[in-house]
């Protein structure tokens, strides 16, 4: 078995007691060693120089009562044993320095005696585990005073061993995620995954978050949730500030983001604080930071690194402490490798990177946000709107279809909603309207794909950071392979449209089987892609 070791200080008040008399009360280190259940092998007592001849006889009175218990006093001179910095660092030192042996001696912190500045600095040892062990609270005999061994208790600040905490927990990161996700029972599991790690990430860390998608795939939305939920944990105090930097052009940019003297360039009337000051202490989400200048750049990666930076025309650096939340629409690896993106900021923005999948990519969700949406929309009209099951079903079935692009994405539902809505009568929307909403997404998406073509998925919003490990040839074949898919009604027309050379020239045809059996290299599948 392993050795049982104490670490506590000396109670000068609780401890007390030179003559006879001291037997007959409770003294807090004493009682230690008058448990018949416990027998402490070493104990490790704190005391102060003026409180020698106290700590000499703690420890006699300890040894009298348990021969077997070494006692050590440590003496620990504070000039002010309330100061939780002092006492704090002095802790530590000892620790630093102290021989732990984990693998024969297990260790406890009694926490009931010395100030109560003492009893937290104990604590926060033992929680960040430079005190490998638990923590030890001591109580006296209930219900009569005198002499006596009293009670015990043991603490372990692991809360893996702790059912109902963990319950608890559980909950609260549930109500988080669902937080994140605007409440919206989303059903895709990688977009679940995801914000459940977003999640994780948001109260744990103050590092970079870069999320990227296509437009209208709720970046922006999420970055303030984000926000949100961190200042309900009290993480953040400060504003949250959100800037598009796709309007920010020439010498403004650098004047909006890190201000200005006045008079340091013409126009310049007054000094600006600039939008960095302004989210001090809060959140600064930089939509589409991929047209941030290369000066600006350079200018935010030392406003992220050391939170200093220059404003236009002063001579004296400006500071703020924000959260950087980045977002775009570009790949800005590709970005960097052309030369518009600073490699050194992508490296520093590319600690947490999340790519938010399109609408067309979470058809299983169409459902849930239109539910929103419509719900969203009869509060700010006043009135409840419902669909009959007939509509409601039509539009489902044209939303959740391949033909159904959803080039705006979640903008292009918010909008499709918020005129069905409005002109449903008596807060009813028939099958009518939605026919007529349907005809005009339609003419919508075929005027978009006839200038852009086809919107094609991306590799990243299928495979996530797999893409990744796929040599550029790879990426590129399949790529084209996916946009023929995309294009196609079945997998038998998309393996004739891309073997359409090769299957000529054998005897049995299956387009179908050869493609499904490309698709599985890359753990794709037909049904992955139609969704």
């Amino acid at each position: 078995m392993k050795k049982k070791v104490v670490i506590g200080f000396l109670g000068t008040q609780l401890d007390s007691g030179l003559s006879t008399s001291r037997w007959e009360k409770w003294r807090p280190t004493v009682s230690i060693a008058q448990h018949e259940d416990l027998v402490v092998d070493r104990l490790e007592l704190m005391h102060d120089a003026r409180n020698k001849a106290l700590a000499e006889r703690v420890r006699d009175d300890v040894v009298q009562l348990s021969p077997g218990t070494e006692v050590r006093l440590v003496e620990m001179n504070l000039a002010n044993p309330w100061d939780f910095g002092e006492v704090y660092g002095a802790l530590y030192d000892w620790m630093g320095a102290y021989a732990f042996d984990t693998e024969r001696e297990e260790y406890w912190a009694h926490i009931t005696t010395g100030t109560h500045v003492a009893q937290i600095c104990l604590f926060l040892l033992v929680e960040a585990r430079f005190i490998p062990g638990v923590l030890l609270q001591t109580a006296p005999p209930r219900g009569r005073q005198g002499q006596g061994a009293g009670s015990y208790e043991l603490i372990d600040l692991d809360l893996s061993r702790y059912d109902a905490i963990n319950a608890r927990l559980a909950v609260a990161h549930q109500d988080a995620v669902s937080f994140l996700k605007s409440g919206i029972a989303t059903r895709n599991t990688r977009f679940n995954t995801m914000i459940e790690e977003i999640e994780r990430i948001a109260v744990q860390s103050k590092a970079p978050i870069l999320l990227t998608g296509p437009t209208g795939a709720g970046k922006s939305m999420l970055a303030r949730r984000i926000f949100e939920l961190k200042k309900s944990r009290h993480q953040v105090s400060g504003n949250f500030v959100d800037v598009n930097c796709a309007t920010l052009h020439g010498d403004g940019a650098g004047s909006t983001l890190f201000g200005h003297k006045k008079g340091s360039f013409t126009g310049a009337a007054s000094d600006r604080p600039g939008l960095l000051r302004t989210a001090d202490k809060g959140v600064l989400f930089l939509d589409e930071i991929g047209e941030l200048g290369l000066d600006e750049q350079a200018m935010l990666l030392k406003a992220v690194e050391e939170k200093r930076f220059l404003p236009v025309g002063a001579d004296k650096e400006a500071e703020s402490s924000f959260q950087l939340i980045a977002g775009t629409n570009k790949d800005l690896r590709l970005e960097v490798a052309r030369g518009r993106f600073r490699e050194d900021l992508f490296a520093r923005i590319n600690l947490w990177t999340y790519t938010l999948p399109g609408l067309s990519q979470r058809r299983e969700d169409i459902e849930p946000n239109m539910d929103h949406q419509l719900m969203l929309v009869s509060e700010d009209l006043g009135r409840k709107i419902r669909m009959t099951t007939e509509a409601r079903a039509a539009y489902l079935r044209f939303a959740q279809s391949g033909e159904a692009v959803w080039t705006g994405n979640f903008r292009d539902l918010s909008a499709s909603i918020t005129r069905l809505a409005t002109l449903g009568d008596n807060g009813r929307i028939g099958v009518g309207l939605v026919e007529a909403e349907i005809a005009r997404l339609r003419w919508q998406w075929q005027a978009t794909e006839q200038e852009t073509g086809e919107a094609a998925v991306s590799l990243a919003e299928l495979m996530g950071s797999a893409a990744d490990t796929l040599d550029y040839f790879d990426q590129l074949q399949l790529q084209a392979v996916i946009e023929v898919c995309h294009k196609s009604a079945s997998l038998s027309d998309a393996g004739r449209a891309l073997f359409n050379v090769s299957r000529t020239q054998r005897s049995v045809v299956n387009d179908a089987d050869r493609l499904r059996k490309y698709l599985l290299k890359f753990d794709l599948s037909w049904e992955k892609l139609s969704a």
